[in-house]
């Protein structure tokens, strides 16, 4: 038997309960993990509330760390002991072991603590994404990061000033402005009301930003779109702050010539080869400090309170749970 949390009907945190279920023995070709820290990601809330949608079992989650407890038959890849993570599907992270396919492990470095890889592994690969895959960020290359001091958004502030690209992030207070500027980012904007599209205009001499990342969604990406020049590209990643309205083809172009993207980092970690690109990036990333970020802790059991948290703003940097 193992313990897990998992939703008893689409909707709000109240819909999480505790229980215990039976786990088989890992198939062949599967690993199971004694899981000792397990991320906490956006995608978690949206499959919570059904929108998006989870395997019959009910238990959320795409991320984790742990140990080797067993391996099923043609498992030569890992051995029981090591220390391992993972991301993407299938979804099940809520728990205090599971069985997963052994292609979607990864050895972990000594060096790299549980806690360090659980509060960066799927945000961290999910920069990757935005700065390889949608947008190469190099050099040169200014962006502006909404809600840069969240987990995400610091990881992209991080890597993109690394790589010598000009970061203008916005956020709510003078609080995470402060944890928003140690990431790196060159400018910020200040104020949930704040006119962003004014600021990014002002900062950029009219000519606007090549690449914008929105997290935010709601009425946000409407005016994200003021804020890249021609020719440039937005990345709708998520919707933070409720369903985007639908958004008309005439608003990207002709005049904008704008390129919308509305990646899934889900669909980048099927990609056996993108997956180890952007899992071997992502732990050099932390290894070296460049892509190192705030975890917060919370039982396994208090998972509806990690999600009310991450659902309100309260918190800034990673979420994880320990099992």
């Amino acid at each position: 038997m193992t313990r897990v949390v998992r939703v008893k009907t689409p909707g709000g945190v109240e819909q999480f309960e505790i229980a215990e279920i039976e786990l088989p023995p890992p198939a062949a070709d599967e690993v199971r993990i004694r899981q000792t820290a397990i991320g906490v990601n956006f995608v978690d809330i949206y499959q919570r509330s059904g929108l998006y949608p989870m395997p019959p079992a009910n238990i959320p989650g795409v991320e984790g760390v742990g140990v080797i407890a067993a391996i099923g038959a043609n498992v030569t890849s890992v051995r029981p002991g090591d220390r391992v993570a993972y991301a993407g599907a299938p979804v099940g992270a809520y728990a205090a072991e599971r069985n997963l396919p052994a292609w979607r492990v990864v050895r972990l470095p000594d060096a790299l603590s549980d806690e360090a890889v659980a509060s960066s592994f799927v945000k961290g690969i999910t920069a990757h994404m935005l700065l390889d895959r949608v947008y190469p960020v190099v050099s040169g290359t200014t962006l502006l990061v909404h809600s840069a001091a969240g987990g995400i958004g610091q990881l992209l502030t991080r890597w993109a000033t690394h790589r010598g690209a000009t970061v203008i992030g916005t956020v709510s207070s003078e609080a995470r402005a402060a944890i928003a500027r140690q990431a790196g980012a060159a400018h910020i904007i200040v104020g949930r009301d704040a006119d962003f599209a004014q600021a990014v205009a002002d900062l950029t001499g009219k000519r606007g930003v090549d690449v914008a990342y929105d997290g935010v969604g709601g009425a946000t990406l409407a005016k994200t779109l003021a804020c890249v020049r021609p020719f440039g590209v937005v990345a709708s990643t998520g919707q933070a702050a409720g369903p985007i309205p639908p958004v008309d083809v005439s608003d990207l172009g002709p005049r904008r010539s704008l390129s919308l993207a509305r990646p899934s980092v889900m669909a980048y970690m099927n990609e056996t080869d993108a997956y180890r690109a952007a899992t071997e990036a992502v732990l050099e990333g932390i290894e070296s400090g460049i892509l190192g970020v705030a975890g917060r802790s919370y039982p396994l059991s208090e998972a509806a309170r990690a999600h009310a948290d991450l659902e309100g703003g309260t918190t800034s940097g990673a979420l994880y749970l320990r099992p």
